[in-house]
């Protein structure tokens, strides 16, 4: 069985795991050195792929975490577009621009007197896959034309 890595998980991410027969690790990074400490022991895992999942502290360290998955060539996807911008290889997760914007009907709602708890919560409807061609031949991946036909952006 093949490892995979995941610097945090949850329960949909096992579930996942099982029904794709792979092994799931699940490591949490508290802070800078253990992002640096993971992948740093990646290596030595026999890890085949990285998925960063929508954590505050992870998306402050876009940066580090992109550098360091090509540093150490793992193939890695993440929850917004903007790793994929920074060099990472993909992303799937809610779009933040829909977010925004969202954020700024509720304020313009609030503005005009709404009381916020009269407001119902929402949940992102629109998600973005994107996919960095550049990043994936450098890995030596090659993207299928039909994952490519699904994506919302491609940077060449």
């Amino acid at each position: 069985m093949r490892r995979r890595e995941f610097i945090a998980g949850s329960m949909s991410g096992e579930a996942a795991s099982r029904t794709l027969q792979q092994q799931l690790v699940i490591l949490n990074a508290k802070d800078i050195d253990e992002i640096d400490s993971t992948f740093a022991g990646l290596a030595s895992r026999n890890v085949d792929a990285l998925l960063v999942t929508a954590d505050g502290f992870l998306i402050s360290r876009q940066d580090q975490i992109v550098g360091l998955a090509a540093r150490y060539a793992v193939p890695s996807m993440y929850p917004t577009g903007e790793y994929v911008i920074a060099g990472g290889l993909m992303s799937y997760g809610a779009s933040l621009r829909d977010a925004f914007h969202q954020t700024g009907l509720y304020v313009a709602k609030i503005l005009a007197g709404a009381t916020p708890s009269d407001l119902p919560i929402l949940q992102s409807a629109k998600f973005e896959l994107m996919i960095n061609l550049r990043t994936a031949k450098s890995l030596g991946i090659a993207v299928p034309a039909g994952l490519l036909a699904l994506a919302d952006e491609v940077i060449e």
